[in-house]
């Protein structure tokens, strides 16, 4: 469905220009869900733009269905709109608080006029449903509601306009941890219930695994490693991800003291050096990860790693 090739975003500064995705190339199959996880300030909210054409890429191409989004004209650009739309993180922030749920909800039908003012009664009490809320929702306002019934809203949002693809920004980490399985669930079900192809942006790595079909990790703006999820997890290849996944919580106490530490130190640098992105935070890093970028290679034909350690 989607094609991402050597895809970059750069923003100018007073002084410098800042490279927040470097040369990021994937793609995502049609009724897939590709996972992507990074600490903060990574590149992930950026990357979801891209795709979206919210922010249009400084260099690279972006393939939807067989033609690069550049080449959209403002019609065909308005008209992708319907098939590609956003799930935001912040259910508080992403909904007009004078608005009711019926309006924000009906508002995409509206600007693309793809119903009558006849038929979007029926489709608002479809959505509803579709999302597991009461159709007594509608005259209510953002803030009658708990913050996984307003995500909620924001997924029958999403899916007023029968899109076939979902950039999911990191759509569970502003609610409490019991209604993050209840949204996770939600979206799983959605999924196979209408076909959708989901780019699945979390923190959570366990969520990530649950939800993702194959992950991709984002470090400053470099995707280091892309693997199915179940081999990844099992078989992580670059030491970025050894470090995060090692980094998961688990409840037993005996089984974390006898768990090797994450070999992960300090934050993400505001600059990439000349070499290796992760080269300054690397216990493995050799003057060749200093000075010379690693391609992304193919270790076997479904788990690629940017690495110069791997073969």
């Amino acid at each position: 469905m989607i094609s991402v090739h050597q895809l970059t975003k750069r923003y100018p500064l007073k002084n410098r220009t800042l490279t927040v995705l470097n040369n990021a190339s994937f793609s995502i199959s049609e009724g897939e869900t590709l996972g992507l996880v990074g600490e903060s300030g990574s590149g992930k909210s950026t990357l979801g733009k891209c795709l979206l054409h919210l922010e249009p890429p400084s260099s690279g191409s972006i393939v939807y269905k067989g033609r690069a989004l550049d080449t959209f004209s403002k019609k065909e650009l308005f008209d992708f709109r319907k098939e590609a739309q956003v799930i935001f993180q912040d259910p508080y922030a992403s909904l007009n608080p004078r608005m009711t749920a019926a309006d924000l909800i009906a508002e995409p039908l509206r600007i693309h006029r793809t119903h009558t003012e006849q038929e979007i009664p029926k489709t608002l009490h479809t959505l509803l449903d579709l999302v597991g809320l009461p159709s007594t929702s509608l005259g209510r306002f953002p803030h009658e509601f708990s913050g996984g019934q307003r995500q909620r809203i924001g997924i029958a949002r999403a899916l007023a306009l029968k899109p076939r693809f979902l950039v999911c920004d990191e759509p569970i980490s502003a609610l409490d941890v019991s209604v993050q399985a209840q949204i996770v669930n939600l979206l799983k079900g959605l999924q196979k219930e209408l076909g959708l192809t989901y780019l699945f942006i979390a923190h959570d790595l366990a969520m990530v695994k649950y939800l993702s079909d194959r992950v991709a990790v984002l470090y400053l703006g470099h995707i280091v490693e892309i693997a199915p999820a179940e081999e990844l997890y099992n078989t992580p290849q670059h030491p970025y991800t050894q470090a995060l996944l090692a980094s998961i919580p688990v409840p037993d106490p005996l089984i974390e003291r006898s768990r090797p530490k994450p070999a992960l130190h300090g934050e993400i640098p505001q600059i990439a050096s000349p070499g290796c992105p992760f080269a300054c935070r690397c216990p493995h890093a050799t003057d060749l990860c200093r000075t010379t970028p690693p391609p992304l290679v193919q270790l076997t034909p479904t788990h690629q790693v940017s690495c110069h350690l791997k073969p």
